[in-house]
């Protein structure tokens, strides 16, 4: 299992995934779910993964593979639109499931499925979920971000406290603490966790970090948060009963 976020921001896109991947409590490994795909002062396109390991790899694989090759199919540096790119990525998971799926099957489930955000100059940034089936949908003022893999656990925060004009500081320590509630409710959800800011316009991916479970801002926020809650619900009136 795996966590992945994106958020749409009018200042911009938060893209978030937890990198832990596992195939039983005896067998964890680390493998990054956040790629990418970057030519500076004309696309950012981030692809953030969850689902069958070899399935994903084998998209982004491709997708880097063909990254500026000039194949019409997979080539994302000639997508017109983020929604272009987004259709060639859902192209390349059909592919490969077709290819795949039916070796896959006697032995677990081959799915996958992505979020795709950036920007393309000319354009505003957008958003977008991948489904298994390779179809596609996008996110918009209303729904302002869009999750994959484990989702129940890190959604209640996002719901109550994110919008769509959330500067992008703001979202980063809600995104941090949405992890930080699914981690703890979801051993198959673990640091290191990917984070990248993406400011409107830049056409750049600057703003990225790894956070490990050690590390000091990340520590000091699942404390203060933990504190501040204990506060809170101290200080509400118990029920009359």
């Amino acid at each position: 299992m795996t966590y992945c976020l994106g958020i749409l921001l009018e200042d911009g896109l938060v893209m978030a995934s937890d990198s832990r991947t596992n195939a039983g409590v005896d067998q964890i490994a680390t493998v990054s779910k956040l790629s990418t795909f970057a030519t500076p002062g004309e696309r950012v396109i981030t692809v953030l993964s969850a689902g069958n390991l070899a399935t994903t790899q084998a998209v982004i694989s491709s997708l880097r593979h063909a990254w500026g090759n000039g194949d019409p199919h997979r080539d994302l540096t000639l997508a017109t639109s983020l929604f272009d790119a987004t259709q060639k990525i859902g192209d390349c998971l059909r592919d490969v499931l077709a290819r795949e799926a039916s070796f896959v099957h006697p032995y677990g489930d081959p799915s996958a499925s992505f979020l795709v955000g950036g920007q393309i100059a000319g354009e505003a940034p957008r958003l977008f979920q991948i489904y298994s089936a390779g179809n596609f949908m996008e996110a918009s003022e209303r729904t302002p971000f869009l999750q994959i893999g484990e989702t129940k656990y890190g959604k209640p925060i996002l719901d109550r406290l994110l919008r769509h004009d959330t500067g992008l500081p703001e979202a980063a320590k809600l995104t941090l603490l949405s992890f930080d509630a699914t981690m703890r409710s979801n051993l198959s959800v673990g640091a290191p966790i990917d984070l990248l800011l993406y400011a409107r316009d830049t056409l750049e991916a600057r703003r990225l970090r790894s956070f490990d479970e050690g590390d000091p801002y990340l520590a000091g926020l699942r404390q203060g948060y933990a504190a501040g809650l204990t506060s809170l619900v101290a200080a509400l009136p118990t029920p009359d009963m």
